[in-house]
């Protein structure tokens, strides 16, 4: 029994720490993404996410935060995935989700932005030990997914802000909100406010340009993997990959699949060596 006991805890104690280090380094990258794209703070006034959400393209797969995208390959509707920061975070009840364009850095989003999809009323299935995917089965359409579509020359858009918003019972689409529509100006704040969504909980974007800008768009920064928390080393001390994102919104460094690590995968090896250790240990009383 002791023995048993202490073997489990050998074999848990690297993955719980390796799944704490990079579910750290993951959110720490994603807020900084929205800092230094500047979507914070002029679309979002904060940006505080409870879950990694990764939105698979048809044809393309998972992208990273900022990846640039062609209007072609962001065309088709995405699939979207939530990955909830550690076991105390639940995707149970309602959400809403939101795509907008916030423009090329340095816009003036005063009078709003455009709204690319709006679906209130979607489910998250599966549980936190695998992917979480965003059913659109119970959801009400306000405005169905519309691709990227940014005038020629106009520079890289940060599209698309995709925002899954918390939707508590109390929430009541505003007028304007209740039949289907299509893309037009939006000012999302207002619209999670006079609703009634309830806080963040994840989100990414993606960037797209057709052409090349004509006008001086402002520079932002990269996101370095240097100063964000760190994660667990390997052997050889080498640090871990972490996506690099450039100004431009083009990512460098790891793949885009690569890019998320998939945190349920570690609960769920956890689950089940502790499993067959309690199986192993009632079978010896």
């Amino acid at each position: 029994m002791i023995i048993l006991s202490l073997l489990t805890s050998f074999i848990i104690l690297p993955f719980a720490t390796a799944q704490s280090n990079d579910a750290n380094i993951q959110f720490k990258a994603i807020e900084a993404h929205f800092t230094q794209s500047q979507i914070v703070p002029s679309l979002l006034p904060t940006f505080d996410p409870s879950a990694l959400l990764i939105a698979n393209y048809p044809g393309l797969g998972d992208v990273t935060p900022g990846q640039k995208l062609t209007k072609e390959q962001s065309s088709p509707t995405p699939t979207i995935t939530v990955t909830p920061a550690n076991s105390s975070v639940t995707l149970d009840g309602r959400f809403t989700i939101a795509m907008v364009d916030a423009d090329v850095v340095g816009s003036d989003l005063s009078k709003g932005v455009n709204r690319h999809w709006l679906v209130n009323s979607v489910s998250v299935t599966g549980t936190y030990f695998i992917d979480n995917n965003v059913s659109f089965a119970s959801g009400t359409a306000i405005t169905a997914y519309a691709g990227p579509g940014p005038a020629a020359g106009s520079g890289p858009h940060r599209y698309y802000v995709i925002i899954l918003y918390t939707q508590p019972e109390s929430f009541a689409a505003p007028p304007g909100f209740i039949e289907p529509i299509g893309v037009t100006l939006f000012d999302v704040i207002k619209y999670a406010k006079d609703s009634g969504l309830g806080p963040i909980v994840a989100a990414t974007y993606i960037t797209v340009e057709d052409g090349t800008a004509t006008a001086s768009i402002p520079p932002t920064s990269a996101v370095i993997s240097s100063t964000l928390i760190p994660s667990s080393t390997s052997a050889s001390g080498d640090s871990p990959n972490v996506t690099v994102s450039t100004g431009s919104g083009e990512p460098t460094g790891t793949s885009k699949n690569s890019s998320v690590i998939k945190l349920g995968r570690y609960s769920l090896f956890v689950t089940i060596i502790v499993g067959i250790t309690t199986v192993i240990s009632a079978q010896s009383v």
